[in-house]
């Protein structure tokens, strides 16, 4: 109850105040040109799987020795400096409204021809009543819209909670935590290209768990597309 109601209180402000630059303050957008031009695209040599940094080979060490479920990941930003104060600004501050521009700039991550269908990283039942929202899913939305791509919310859903998954943790404490936590539906995604949309992405240990669900369902590939990569 507490969650609908602080979803219901965001949508009033938003309809209340004009809108400004989450970045800068200045009155008229959300994300103003200017600041935009600011975030640290995750550009460079970079892994074709995991999309984590590179010195020469096309695909790194960790994807070659146990290749993911997903065929690729993709982030627009670095999570660091101003890309890193609005996620955390969709994601802990209630900003739903951001979703749409930090979408936007994500659609150019997306290559809409080889992908059917847009679904978001699922939170457990209980932390979207607690949260209010999914911020992946905020994002998964627009990037539908922005993409031209059906958007499938229900796609997947987390069978169970998982604990928090720290920046410190080794890869393979991650994936131990988050394995087996999802179940996709196969009526929605069976034979299907799935972008996989989320925040952020640190190792890649949800998304991946997240993959397997969707291709145990039929999924025939998954391809996944984030905000911001902490490299």
């Amino acid at each position: 109850m507490t969650g609908i109601f602080n979803r219901a209180s965001r949508m009033a402000l938003d309809l209340l105040f004009p809108p400004r630059c989450a970045l800068c303050g200045r009155g008229g957008v959300l994300l103003c040109v200017d600041c935009a031009a600011t975030l640290p695209p995750a550009d460079g040599a970079r892994c074709e799987r995991c999309w984590m940094p590179v010195s020469r080979a096309s695909v790194c060490r960790h994807c070659s020795q146990l290749p993911p479920a997903f065929e690729s990941i993709r982030a627009a930003y670095v999570m660091d400096g101003p890309a890193r104060r609005l996620a955390h600004e969709l994601k802990y501050e209630g900003l739903t409204s951001i979703a749409e521009p930090m979408a936007e700039l994500m659609s150019t991550c997306v290559d809409a021809g080889a992908a059917g269908v847009v679904v978001p990283v699922p939170l457990h039942a209980a932390r979207e009543r607690s949260r209010g929202y999914n911020q992946a899913a905020e994002l998964a939305r627009h990037l539908a819209a922005a993409s031209g791509l059906l958007y499938e919310p229900r796609a997947v859903r987390r069978t169970r909670d998982t604990a928090a998954l720290a920046r410190t943790m080794h890869r393979d404490e991650r994936r131990a935590i988050v394995a087996g936590a999802f179940s996709a539906d196969r009526r929605r995604v069976e034979r299907r290209c799935v972008l996989l949309v989320d925040d952020v992405v640190t190792t890649g240990a949800t998304l991946d768990a997240c993959a397997a669900a969707l291709r145990d369902a039929g999924a025939s590939a998954v391809r996944c597309v984030t905000w911001a990569r902490a490299d």
